[in-house]
């Protein structure tokens, strides 16, 4: 029998009657950088979550891993319901997730309640990627460039300013300050997008694939907690080789099924091209390369000067080392747009993996002077604007318009993972390599440099894997227009007989 197609309830708005489309680009945005400061503002909290609850500190670091971990099997998920269902309607829940999240963690402080509310808050990172598709579904081809590059840009924007804001909070404020203000904020987001945001009236065929979605959620759970968790548990323990064996197999199974099913949770065939395969490598280099520069930056600085290159900086004024970072994303994002419209994504990410590299350069060499670590600091981060706002678009060109949310998801993914890697990686690396004093156990400053290193090589991979991808497609190459005129996909204006109305 064949599967039941949902289907718009309503015939597609053109995207010059949509309400308020330019206040539509910035909630979405808006909505993005919330998101991604939910997932930093509990790190200056971490060292003080063990006296503040009676947690061990290895509870305590289930504080981020569970929010890479939610994130990681909800973002591709998410976005292939939204695909479906509908991305607004998705988008909001998401963001009622986060709400319910933060409230949570603002009303206890019970270790248990807070990694529920913490795996809550991670779950709602899919949001960046359902904003992408709204946008490519609903603006005129002119102006989706530019919007999903300040969209895609919200994760390292949110990233560099969540930093410092819960440094302030932390020394300030009662710790429980910054998720209720994080919910209020969520509140207001829901608001927004129900004001401004029109719901996509675009729709994929079929039924959602439940097991496809378990099979990717398990593989990816048992990977990354052997990432994250390798490093205490021991690299050759049984738990993370038994993590690492269970997660290839249940990928290898998981892969079989997907080839088989009429409607699957990934299209493997079209993750298979050459187009998509090499960006997702390539996101998960750049999410690497890029997440070293937060991870070591604040703690570099505020090692004491006993070390002989500490600053023995506040937790604030290591915090607003990358807000400048953050800044250049903000003003960098329509210039990355400028430059894939006029030479294509790729010449973009080529150059975005080449100015990480040089960033990391500049950090290598200039590890005394806080202005100089600040300005290196600069340099990766508007690298990685560049490089988050070209990596959608190559998405883009390479899949169909009803399958936007599940690419941009999987592709979110693999930044993610990169991250993880990366996490793993410098905390051995911070480790491994270390010396006495000032009283106190520090890493060596040739283990920070050793993190450059491995950054630097992790963009320097990105920029060959960029140099790799197909040129530059044909103009309306995964546009909303050429999968309209293309056979057999689904459009909010024409609806094949025997469709059921959608949710």
């Amino acid at each position: 029998m064949p599967a039941d197609i949902p289907a718009p309830a309503a015939p597609p708005t053109p995207a010059a009657q949509a309400p308020h489309p330019r206040f539509a680009v910035g909630v979405l945005a808006f909505c993005g950088v919330v998101v991604a400061v939910m997932q930093t503002i509990v790190v200056p909290l971490l060292p003080h979550i063990p006296e503040l609850t009676g947690a061990t500190p290895a509870a305590a670091s289930w504080l981020v891993t569970v929010t890479l971990l939610t994130g990681a099997v909800f973002t591709p998920v998410l976005g292939r319901v939204g695909d479906m269902y509908g991305k607004r309607r998705v988008l909001v829940a998401s963001l009622t997730v986060l709400v319910v999240g933060s409230a949570l963690c603002g009303a206890s402080s019970h270790i248990g309640v807070l990694i529920t509310g913490r795996a809550l808050q991670g779950a709602a990172i899919a949001v960046v990627p359902l904003g992408i598709s709204i946008l490519r579904d609903e603006l005129p081809p002119e102006r989706v460039l530019s919007a999903v590059a300040l969209m895609s840009s919200t994760l390292g924007i949110g990233a560099a300013v969540g930093l410092p804001i819960a440094a302030l909070v932390v020394e300030n404020f009662d710790w429980h300050t910054m998720f209720w203000v994080s919910g209020g904020i969520g509140l207001i987001d829901i608001v927004l997008v129900l004001a401004f945001v029109p719901e996509s009236p675009l729709r994929s065929r079929g039924r959602f694939d439940a097991l496809g979605a378990l099979g990717l959620s398990g593989a990816l759970v048992c990977l990354l907690l052997a990432v994250t968790q390798g490093g205490d548990w021991g690299w050759t323990s049984g738990r993370t080789v038994g993590l690492l064996v269970a997660a290839v197999v249940v990928a290898l199974i998981w892969g079989a099924y997907e080839l088989r099913v009429a409607t699957p949770m990934v299209d493997l065939r079209v993750s298979a091209r050459p187009a998509v395969l090499l960006t997702n490598i390539a996101a998960l280099l750049i999410g690497f390369a890029f997440y070293a520069n937060s991870l070591v930056t604040a703690q570099m600085v505020q090692e004491p000067k006993a070390t002989g290159y500490g600053l023995g900086a506040s937790l604030v004024v290591s915090g607003l080392c990358l807000l400048p970072g953050g800044v250049s994303m903000v003003a960098l994002s329509p210039v990355s747009a400028r430059i894939s419209a006029a030479y294509g994504p790729k010449v973009s990410l080529a150059l975005a993996a080449g100015i990480i590299a040089t960033g990391y350069g500049v950090r290598y060499f200039t590890s005394h002077s806080l202005w100089l670590i600040v300005a290196g600091a600069t340099v990766v981060a508007s690298g990685t604007a560049i490089a988050y706002s070209a990596l959608p678009a190559l998405v883009m060109r390479g899949v169909p318009v009803s399958e936007t949310g599940a690419a941009n998801g999987l592709n979110t993914l693999m930044r993610s993972i990169g991250q993880a890697f990366c996490s793993a990686t410098v905390a051995a690396v911070l480790a491994s390599l270390t010396f006495r004093a000032g009283g106190r156990t520090a890493p060596t400053l040739h283990a920070y440099q050793l993190v450059f290193v491995i950054a630097a090589g992790a963009a320097l991979l990105a920029l060959l894997v960029t140099l790799m991808l197909p040129g530059r497609g044909p103009a309306g190459a995964g546009t909303v227009e050429a999968s309209r005129k293309a056979p057999g996909t689904l459009t909010g204006g024409a609806r094949p007989a025997g469709i059921q109305e959608g949710a």
